[in-house]
C-alpha cells in the first residue's frame, strides 16, 4: 500500500489558491485570442480603460496571489478568516462571471470560471473546518 500522509492544513490552502491562481492568469490570457480583444487593447477601448481601473484590477487578482503566502505564513486565526472571506468572495465574483460569460467564444471562460469558484469553495470548505489543537487532559483533573 502507498503511503499517503497526512497534509498540514496551510499547505491545503496553499496549494489552492496557487491553482485558483493559474486558473486566472490562463484565463485572461487565453482571453486574448478572442475576437477583437487585441484590437480594444491597443485602442484602449476595453474594460480596463483608465488607470483607476487597472489599478483595482491589480489590487483585486494580487489578493489570490498574496494567499499563497499568506496560508503558510498567517497565524491560524486571522489565516482562517481570511481564506474564509476572500474564498467567499472569489467565489462570488467567479460564479458572476461565468454566468455572465455563456457565449459561444467564451465557453473556456466559463468552464475555467466553475473551476475558480469550485477551487475558492474548497477554500473556504477547509479553512471553516479548519482542525482544532487537541488539548491533553491532566490526570490529576
Amino acid at each position: 500500500m502507498l503511503e499517503n500522509p497526512k497534509v498540514n492544513i496551510k499547505i491545503k490552502l496553499s496549494a489552492l489558491w496557487a491553482s485558483a491562481t493559474f486558473c486566472y492568469l490562463y484565463g485572461d490570457y487565453f482571453e486574448l485570442y478572442t475576437p477583437d480583444k487585441v484590437n480594444s487593447l491597443i485602442t484602449g477601448e476595453n474594460v480596463l480603460d483608465s488607470p483607476t481601473k487597472l489599478l483595482v484590477a491589480s489590487i483585486i487578482l494580487a489578493i489570490p496571489s498574496v494567499m499563497v503566502a499568506a496560508s503558510i505564513i498567517l497565524k491560524p486565526k486571522l489565516n482562517r478568516v481570511l481564506n474564509i472571506v476572500f474564498g467567499i468572495l472569489f467565489t462570488l465574483m467567479m460564479v458572476l462571471i461565468g454566468v455572465s460569460s455563456i457565449t459561444e467564444w467564451y465557453g473556456f471562460y466559463v468552464f475555467l470560471a466553475f473551476l475558480e469558484s469550485s477551487i475558492t469553495f474548497l477554500i473556504v470548505w477547509y479553512a471553516w473546518k479548519w482542525p482544532k489543537e487537541k488539548v491533553l487532559k491532566s490526570k490529576n483533573a
